[in-house]
């Protein structure tokens, strides 16, 4: 603390106890505890004035003042917010909350969601408690640099014994419409799950020969959050076979992208006596970590069972990565990069779902039952990159 700072706070501090004791010397009563609530905000563009939040546990008969300073993180003071200097922040006698004005530096550049904290660096009259406090900017400009990785793991184009039944490459400049169908909105409770995203067919691209689909913080049709979901319903199925599917996939918490197949039967039977076999599902909290499960009605009762498997080092967003399937009349096989790591017997008359027809779906979920929800680490947009998927059967 500077001089000056030292003496303005000395002087305070002596008025201060000069007027909380009476004329026979009462010593001090209990002090009031200060405390400094965290606050998330959008960065906006331009000045933007947010107000931090101090609050004292009980009233005090004397004036009370904290001096604020703040410290940067992944925000720099006077680059993303007016940086503040041992600030006083007065509460006059039985005063119990005070705001200060932050100024956030908003812009158009996408930099993710940023950081920093402000501390209640000294105060008078009171003490401290919680005494510092963290401000997360969230970013609300849409990422136009699209990263799609240059390396990983490639599939064979052919296997023996069988031969390619289906593929889609996604080349061109729009997702096939002979493959493919958009669902649209937010389904039933969520899609069965609570999700937030809405569904639509925006959030979708062909880029570069890989699909995109993309995840965005975006109020539209009553929910904070977009996506897509696409499915193969009514336009192709299939029973047996490998699923080779080359794809990079997004991270964060409350992130759920996910590469599975339910039974072409799901209209007339629902779910799950219809069948689901998930080829690919990753929680964005576990960016290194995909799950590979079955689900069926055991008896009229939800059953499922399900493996994963984890990279040695980097996450499924860094690279391409090939998620494949080995189905036939005995056993599902789940595959990472031609690695089994999980395979299910398949021949008990109760699993009888999986002797049928299925259809495809990719999409990405935002928030749900099973990832929890986005909370202020998660960086939008986020996006599931699809380079192929390829069915082969035997001849």
């Amino acid at each position: 603390m500077s001089t000056a700072k030292g003496i303005f706070v000395f002087l305070f501090g002596l008025s201060l106890l000069s007027c909380s004791k009476d004329k026979e010397g009462t010593p001090t009563p209990t002090l009031p505890v200060l405390n400094i609530d965290p606050l998330s905000i959008e960065e906006g563009n331009g000045i933007s004035p947010v107000y931090i939040t101090l609050r004292l546990s009980a009233p005090s008969a004397d004036t009370v003042i904290a001096f604020l300073e703040s410290e940067d993180g992944a925000a720099k003071g006077g680059e993303d917010f007016e940086a503040i200097n041992f600030k006083p922040v007065v509460f006059p006698p039985g005063d119990l909350r005070e705001d200060y004005k932050v100024n956030i530096l908003g812009d158009e550049e996408f930099e993710g969601d940023e950081d920093f904290v402000i501390k209640i660096a000294d105060v008078v009259g009171a003490e401290i408690g919680t005494g510092q406090a963290t401000i997360t900017i969230l970013e609300d400009d849409v990422n136009t640099d699209l990263y799609i990785p240059a390396e990983g793991y490639t599939s064979p184009a052919s296997y023996p014994n069988m031969e390619l039944i289906w593929q889609d490459e996604f080349e061109g400049t729009e997702v096939n419409p002979n493959f493919w169908t958009f669902e649209i909105g937010t389904g039933n409770n969520g899609w069965g799950n609570n999700e937030l995203q809405y569904y639509r067919q925006g959030n979708t691209s062909i880029i570069e020969g890989n699909l995109v689909i993309e995840a965005r913080r975006e109020n539209f049709g009553g929910r904070a959050y977009t996506s897509s979901r696409m499915v193969t319903k009514d336009k192709f199925d299939f029973k047996y076979g490998r699923v080779d599917i080359r794809a990079a996939l997004p991270f964060g918490q409350g992130i759920w992208p996910a590469l599975w197949m339910l039974g072409a039967n799901f209209s007339s039977v629902g779910w799950p006596a219809c069948g689901e076999i998930d080829i690919m599902e990753l929680i964005g909290h576990q960016p290194s970590t995909v799950h590979g499960t079955v689900h069926w009605s055991n008896q009229g009762q939800h059953a499922q069972y399900g493996g994963s498997t984890t990279l040695s080092s980097g996450r499924f967003y860094d690279e391409f990565h090939v998620f494949s399937i080995e189905w036939d009349e005995q056993r599902i096989r789940w595959l990472l990069d031609g690695q089994e790591y999980h395979d299910i017997l398949i021949t008990d008359a109760d699993l009888s779902e999986f002797r049928n027809n299925f259809f495809f779906i990719f999409n990405v979920a935002v928030g749900g039952n099973w990832p929890g929800y986005p909370d202020a680490t998660t960086v939008f947009p986020q996006r599931m990159i699809v380079d192929y998927i390829r069915v082969f059967q035997e001849n």
